[in-house]
């Protein structure tokens, strides 16, 4: 960032807060933005005299990776409604208890976990954020959250559930609840209207909120009640569930890959921050997302059920434990790990959708637009 001023601050507390939310008075005058002008964040060490890194200014585009995320997640539009749920009206009596527990707890947590990633994006990130493109796609991501909770709503309807029980499960099942709770701490550091990054203390709080919900809330947290729910699609049971459910992972692997990318961009941005001590401490929040969801995996599998059961989840998830802590530089934890379930990286990783229910391949683009070729 050769062209932005800056300097060493070393004493934080004398440091006054900088306003990072766009809301600043307007420069007349200020020079215009050039190519390296934009940060992340508004950090301890950036001082911005000029006016130029105005989180207003989408252009000149400086951060690329938001941008091309953004442009993705765009590519990614669907709606629950465009999806039928004919056959899953028929299947549902048929299913077993254990069957229709799986999806039900799914649903109950999936419900909350949206609304609490919202939460934090709008009452805690946005306004912290100062990278025009970062913040174009928390836009895109608070609108895809909204979407998957009204399709949760829309599968709960369609079947006839319970919703009193379905969207109150989480406060009546201890893992869902222990999970919810690990999360609001961090999100109620950044809602504080006193918070605002500019001491290295602050910075790392921002950084640790953004790791414990795209590494943990999204990148762990989500990952039992996929499996279970699209081990169902690969049985031909609730295509219409497991549809939405698939768009959804869709989604949040997406969303996944932007939230490494921006813990990157801002270590790389503000090295100071990622202090061994730090690193250690990372390493732990990776610990205790992965046992709080293995915990919620023996809730949600007393018995074997889809021909899976809780010990392959503790394998899957000291697996895509390794896996987080890897895509921030750290070690793994569990080495020597086995994925149990291979076709959950394909599901994440090719860039075609495969219809469950039918034969053929079809390009993802939009929900709404997709062809399932009928032989």
């Amino acid at each position: 960032m050769s062209e932005v001023k800056t300097k060493n601050i070393q004493d934080d507390s004398a440091t006054k807060p900088k306003v990072a939310d766009g809301l600043d008075d307007i420069q007349l005058g200020a020079r215009r933005k050039g190519a390296k002008d934009s940060c992340v964040i508004k950090s301890h060490t950036y001082v911005d005299s000029d006016g130029a890194n105005d989180v207003n200014q989408l252009f000149p585009i400086v951060h690329e990776f938001a941008w091309e995320h953004y442009r993705n997640t765009c590519k990614n539009s669907w709606f629950p409604y465009d999806v039928g749920m004919v056959r899953d009206i028929a299947q549902w009596p048929t299913l077993t208890e254990d069957e229709r527990g799986i999806l039900e707890r799914t649903l109950g947590f999936l419900s909350t976990a949206d609304s609490l990633v919202a939460n934090n994006l709008v009452l805690g990130m946005y306004k912290n954020i100062t990278s025009p493109e970062c913040r174009l796609f928390l836009l895109r991501q608070a609108f895809e959250e909204a979407v998957h909770m009204e399709s949760y709503s829309y599968i709960v309807q369609s079947l006839g559930l319970d919703e009193a029980k379905i969207f109150n499960m989480y406060r009546e099942i201890k893992s869902m609840a222990d999970k919810a709770n690990w999360s609001v701490k961090f999100t109620r550091v950044l809602s504080d209207p006193e918070f605002a990054t500019g001491t290295l203390e602050n910075d790392q709080k921002l950084l640790r909120d953004l790791i414990a919900f795209y590494l943990v809330f999204e990148g762990i947290f989500f990952y039992v009640g996929f499996v279970q729910v699209l081990s169902m699609g690969r049985r031909n049971l609730m295509p219409g569930a497991c549809e939405q459910i698939q768009y959804i992972f869709r989604d949040e692997s997406l969303h996944l890959n932007f939230g490494v990318d921006l813990v990157n961009q801002i270590i790389k941005e503000c090295p100071e921050l990622w202090t061994d001590a730090f690193q250690a401490e990372v390493r732990e929040i990776i610990k205790e997302g992965v046992a709080l969801e293995y915990a919620y995996a023996e809730d949600t599998m007393p018995n074997p059920v889809l021909g899976l059961n809780k010990d392959m989840f503790k394998d899957y998830l000291q697996y895509i434990g390794n896996r987080r802590l890897k895509q921030v530089g750290l070690e793994e934890e569990w080495p020597g790990a086995k994925n149990p379930f291979p076709w959950m990286s394909e599901l994440i990783d090719l860039k075609k959708e495969k219809n469950f229910f039918e034969t053929r391949v079809t390009e993802y683009q939009t929900g709404s637009a997709l062809d399932w070729d009928e032989d």
